[in-house]
C-alpha cells in the first residue's frame, strides 16, 4: 500500500513547523514543493522531504503532483500561509481532493477587492482609496485626511505597512513601496486607508465557528510590528457577540467558510471595524495560544479537513495564554542572546523561541520579520499569565554591535 503524504506548498517558518509536525502526528508523509526549498531551514533540520519547483507555474505544480502520486497516495494538498492559498485551492480541484474556493481566496488576498466586498455586504472598515502612483497616493491622502496608513494591495505579515502622519511621510514610504525596494508578487498597487484607531482585537476561525477571539498589541508607530498576543481576550458578552457577528458578515461577503480564516479588528466608537481577513490561520504562535487556552490544536484540525476527516473543534480547558515578541531596538550584529534555558525553566512558561544566532545581521524592516523570538506562558488566569510572562521575559538579555559607519568604529551595545 502506498505512503499517505501530505502536499504543503511553499513553506514558512512561522507555521510551517507546527504543519510538518501536525502532518507527522497524524501518520502523514509532510512533502514541500517550494520554489526555494533553501528559504525554509526547517526543512533540512527536520528532514523533511522537498521538491524544487515553479510555484508560480500552475501546470509544473499539476505535473510534479501527477509524478507524487504515482508513488503516494496524495491524501491532501494545503500551505501554512495565504499567498499560495489560492493555488492550493486550484490544485485540490483539479485532484478531486477537498480545498477552499480559489476565486473567494484570491478576491480576500487583495486587499481593494476585499474591501468592496465588504463595504457592499455593510461591514464597517476604514475608508479607503486604491492608488497606482505618487500623485494618486498624495491626492488620496489628502481626500481621506491625514493621517493614513498605506500598504500594498496585495501582501501579508505588514509587509510595507506603514503610518504616515504628513505628506512628507506619504511620500517617502510611496518612494518605498514604488522604487524597487519593496517587492511585489502583483502589479503594484498601493492601499490608503483611514487610520483607525482602538484596542486591537483578532479572532481565528474554522469552516463557520469562531474558535476564539484574542487581543494584541503592536507597535511602536510609525510601524505595526507586533509585540504582545494574549488569547482569549477579556471581553464582555456584547463586545464577543458583535466580533462574532462581524466576523461571520465577512465570511458571507467573500464567499469564506471552508477551513481557516483569521480576523484582524480595531475597536472603536462605531464597535468592531475590519482591518483585514486573511483566509489562512493566524500565524505562529497563535495556533500555540490557542492550544494552551482551550485544548484545541488549529493545524491538526486543519489537516484533519484537508485529508477528509471529521474534525473536533470542542474546547478541552479554559486557560489565559499570552505570547511576547522579542524585538531588537536597533540595527546591527547580534553579538549574543542568552536566557532562554532560564526562562523557559519558570513555571507557566509554555516555550522560549529564538529566530536568531549570534553574529547575525539585524536590519529592522518594521514588520514582523523584526521579531527575533517569542516567549509564551499559560495559567488560569490573565494577571497570573502576564506575571509568569514579564519574569521569563526579564531572564533574556542579548548584544547588538550597531554596524560601523564611515570614520566611524564599532561599538557594542545592550538591548
Amino acid at each position: 500500500m502506498a505512503r499517505r503524504a501530505l502536499i504543503l506548498l511553499e513553506g514558512s517558518r512561522y507555521n510551517g513547523p507546527l504543519y510538518v509536525q501536525a502532518a507527522r502526528h497524524s501518520g502523514l508523509h509532510p512533502i514541500t514543493l517550494s520554489a526555494d526549498p533553501a528559504r525554509y531551514g526547517y526543512l533540512a533540520a527536520d528532514d523533511v522531504e522537498a521538491i524544487r519547483v515553479d510555484t508560480d507555474n500552475l501546470d509544473a505544480l499539476i505535473r510534479e503532483c501527477s509524478r507524487l502520486r504515482a508513488i503516494y497516495d496524495i491524501a491532501g494538498i494545503t500551505c501554512a500561509g495565504d499567498p499560495f492559498y489560492a493555488t492550493v485551492g486550484m490544485l485540490c480541484r483539479y485532484f478531486d481532493l477537498p480545498g477552499p474556493n480559489p476565486t473567494s481566496i484570491e478576491r480576500c488576498c487583495n486587499k481593494f477587492t476585499q474591501r468592496q466586498l465588504l463595504a457592499e455586504a455593510g461591514v464597517a472598515i476604514p475608508i479607503y482609496r486604491l492608488a497606482a502612483d505618487a500623485t494618486e497616493v498624495e491626492s488620496s491622502a489628502a481626500e481621506i485626511g491625514l493621517p493614513v496608513v498605506l500598504k500594498p494591495a496585495v501582501g501579508a505579515g505588514s509587509r510595507g505597512v506603514r503610518l504616515c502622519r504628513n505628506l512628507d511621510e506619504v511620500a517617502e514610504h510611496t518612494t518605498y513601496l514604488l522604487g524597487g525596494q519593496h517587492i511585489w508578487r502583483s502589479s503594484p498597487r498601493i492601499l490608503v486607508e483611514e487610520f483607525v484607531q482602538g484596542p486591537l482585537y483578532w479572532a481565528d476561525i474554522m469552516g463557520d465557528q469562531i474558535i476564539g477571539i484574542g487581543t494584541a498589541d503592536s507597535g511602536p508607530l510609525p510601524h505595526f510590528v507586533g509585540r504582545e498576543w494574549t488569547f482569549p481576550a477579556p471581553l464582555t458578552d456584547d463586545e464577543h457577540k458583535r466580533i462574532t457577528d462581524v466576523s461571520l458578515s465577512c465570511l458571507r461577503a467573500l464567499g469564506l467558510g471552508w477551513g481557516p480564516t483569521g480576523i484582524e479588528f480595531r475597536w472603536t466608537k462605531r464597535g468592531p471595524v475590519v482591518i483585514e481577513v486573511n483566509p489562512r490561520l493566524h500565524g505562529t504562535p497563535t495556533p500555540q495560544l490557542t492550544q494552551l487556552a482551550y485544548g484545541v490544536d488549529l493545524i491538526a484540525e486543519h489537516i484533519k479537513l484537508v485529508i477528509g476527516d471529521e474534525w473536533d473543534l470542542h474546547r478541552r480547558h479554559s486557560q489565559t495564554a499570552a505570547a511576547r515578541f522579542l524585538v531588537p531596538d536597533r540595527d546591527g550584529t547580534l553579538d549574543w542572546i542568552g536566557g532562554d534555558s532560564r526562562a523557559a525553566a519558570i513555571p507557566g512558561v509554555a516555550e522560549v523561541k529564538f529566530y536568531v544566532e549570534p553574529k547575525t545581521p539585524i536590519v529592522r524592516k518594521g514588520d514582523l520579520r523584526d521579531w527575533i523570538g517569542y516567549v509564551i506562558a499559560a495559567s488560569p488566569s490573565r494577571a497570573q499569565t502576564e506575571a509568569i510572562l514579564q519574569r521569563a521575559v526579564d531572564l533574556i538579555d542579548w548584544s547588538i554591535t550597531p554596524f560601523a559607519t564611515p570614520g566611524e568604529q564599532e561599538r557594542p551595545a545592550g538591548p
